[in-house]
C-alpha cells in the first residue's frame, strides 16, 4: 500500500505539534494537536449496482439486486432476525430493499445515518436519493473523509453483514462464492481502487470452507489487500470453534499474508441483550460483550500460540473492558491452569498474547483512556464509524480532542494514525520523537 496523502483547500497538516487551540488559548494550556486520522470502523452502504456489474454473467439474474418497495413500520427484535416489517404497505414510505434467494433486507436509515439531526436518526425506511452520497459512492466518502480530518479509512459490508454472513446463509454455495469473490473485487478495484490510498480493502470469505477461505485471502493479499472479516463467535453461526483447529488453514494463511483479522460487534449475528422485551438501546449499552467473550476464547485457545504472527482486531468494541479481562484471565491462568484445561497450550499468561497480536477500537472511551497502561498504546486504534449513528462526523477531530488533548503528541499519533497503519500495512511518516 502506498504512502497516504488526501488533498484539501488548506495547508498540509501532516505531522504532530504541540500547538494551541482555541479552547485552549484562553486558559494558556497547551493542547495536542489531532494528526490526520486513520479510521479502522467504517461501513459502506453497497451501491445497487454492486453484484449486477461484478459478478460473472451467468449469476446476474440471480445476485442480490434492489428493487425500491413500500415498507411498513419496522419493529426490533434482535438477534439474527433483528427487525420485522411488512412489505408493500399501502401508503407506508418508499424503501429501497436488497432481495437475495429468500432474503429481503431493507436499507435503514440509522445505518446511513450521516446527514441527519440526531433524533431523526431512526429505524426507519431509506432510499439511496435521501442518503448522504458517502454511504455509497467512493469520491463523496473521500470529500467526507477530507471534511472529517480522517486521512484513510477501512469499511465493513452491509448486505453481507459483518462477516459476509449473507452468503454463508444462502443455499445456493456456488453463486455465494461468486457473490463473495464479486464485493472483494468490487471492494479493492472500485472502492478503494481511485481513492489514493484513502480508502483501504477489507474482504469477506466463504464462512462454510477454511480452504476457499484461506485462497480468498492470499487472492486478495496479492493485490495488497490486508484486512479480512471474522465472526467474534463463529459457533453462534453454527461453525466450529477456534479450539477445534478446523480454522487453522485461514488463519495460516492470514498470518503468512500480514492479513489481520477484523472481527466486528454484531459478527456472530448474536448482540448481547438481557430481558427479551428490552428495547435496543441495552443490545448497544452492552456490545461489547462479544468483544470480551471473544477475546477470552482466543487468550485460552492456543490460536495465537501456534500463529504468533497472527493479528487480530475487535472494531467498535471500545476499549474500556481490556484492563480487567487481562487480569482475570491472567489470574485464572495462574491459579487454575491445572484444572482449566490449559496448562499444556498456554506457556505464558495469556495478557502475553494480547499485548503481542491484538488490536482494540473506540470511538468515544474516556474510561479506556484513562487506563492507558494497562489497555496498552501500542494496542489500540480508533475510528468514525461513518455512516451508523454512532459516528463522530464531522466533529471527529473534536471529539479526538476533547478526548486526547491532554496526552503527549506521541502517544495521540499511536492512538489514531500510527498503530492502525502498522496493523494495516500501511507506509506513512516515521513518527514524533516523543
Amino acid at each position: 500500500m502506498g504512502r497516504v496523502r488526501l488533498e484539501s483547500d488548506g495547508p498540509s497538516d501532516l505531522g504532530v505539534a504541540m500547538t494551541l487551540t482555541e479552547d485552549s488559548t484562553a486558559t494558556g494550556q497547551a493542547r495536542t494537536e489531532i494528526p490526520p486520522i486513520i479510521s479502522v470502523d467504517d461501513h459502506i452502504v453497497e451501491p445497487p449496482h454492486l453484484w449486477q456489474e461484478w459478478l460473472p454473467a451467468k449469476f446476474k439474474d440471480r445476485g442480490p439486486r434492489v428493487e425500491r418497495r413500500r415498507l411498513g413500520e419496522m419493529t426490533w427484535v434482535g438477534g439474527a432476525k433483528m427487525y420485522e416489517y411488512e412489505l408493500d404497505t399501502p401508503d407506508a414510505p418508499w424503501c429501497d430493499v436488497w432481495f437475495y434467494e429468500d432474503l429481503v433486507h431493507p436499507n435503514k436509515r440509522h445505518v446511513a445515518a450521516v446527514g441527519f439531526d440526531r433524533d431523526e436518526m431512526t429505524m426507519s425506511p431509506i432510499t439511496y436519493d435521501e442518503m448522504r452520497p458517502g454511504c455509497y459512492d467512493p469520491k463523496a466518502r473521500v470529500a467526507d473523509m477530507v471534511a472529517n480530518h480522517v486521512e484513510v479509512s477501512l469499511s465493513f459490508p452491509t448486505l453481507p453483514r459483518f462477516c459476509g454472513q449473507t452468503f454463508y446463509e444462502a443455499a445456493d454455495r456456488e453463486l455465494g462464492l461468486a457473490c463473495i469473490k464479486a464485493y472483494n473485487d468490487f471492494m479493492v478495484e472500485e472502492w478503494c481502487g481511485d481513492s489514493g490510498g484513502a480508502l483501504v480493502p477489507l474482504i469477506i470469505i466463504p464462512l462454510w470452507d477454511a480452504d476457499l477461505a484461506a485462497e480468498e485471502v492470499r487472492r486478495n493479499a496479492a493485490r495488497g489487500c490486508h484486512a479480512v472479516c471474522f465472526s467474534e463467535i463463529a459457533p453462534n453461526l453454527g461453525l466450529p470453534s477456534i479450539h477445534t483447529g478446523y480454522w487453522d488453514p485461514f488463519f495460516a494463511a492470514c498470518q503468512e499474508t500480514k492479513t489481520v483479522v477484523c472481527m466486528h460487534i454484531g459478527s456472530s449475528s448474536k448482540m448481547p441483550a438481557a430481558s427479551p422485551d428490552a428495547p435496543p438501546a441495552v443490545a448497544a449499552s452492552l456490545s461489547f460483550n462479544n468483544a470480551i467473550a471473544s477475546l477470552s476464547d482466543f487468550l485460552f485457545s492456543g490460536v495465537l500460540v501456534r500463529f504468533p504472527e497472527l493479528v487480530l482486531a475487535y472494531s467498535e468494541g471500545q476499549i474500556g473492558w481490556i484492563p480487567y479481562i487481562l487480569e482475570r484471565a491472567d489470574d485464572v491462568w495462574k491459579e487454575h491452569r491445572a484444572w482449566g484445561g490449559v496448562a499444556d497450550i498456554i506457556p505464558e499468561p495469556p495478557s502475553t498474547y494480547y499485548y503481542r497480536q491484538v488490536y482494540g477500537c473506540f470511538f468515544r472511551d474516556n474510561h479506556g483512556l484513562a487506563s492507558l497502561d494497562e489497555v496498552g498504546v501500542d494496542n489500540i486504534t480508533f475510528e468514525t464509524d461513518y455512516p451508523h449513528t454512532d459516528t463522530t462526523w464531522p466533529n471527529t477531530k473534536q471529539v479526538a480532542e476533547d478526548m486526547m488533548g491532554h496526552l503527549p503528541a506521541d502517544v495521540v499519533w499511536k492512538i489514531v494514525r500510527g498503530n492502525a497503519a502498522r496493523m494495516l500495512s500501511l507506509d506513512i511518516e516515521a513518527p514524533p520523537a516523543s
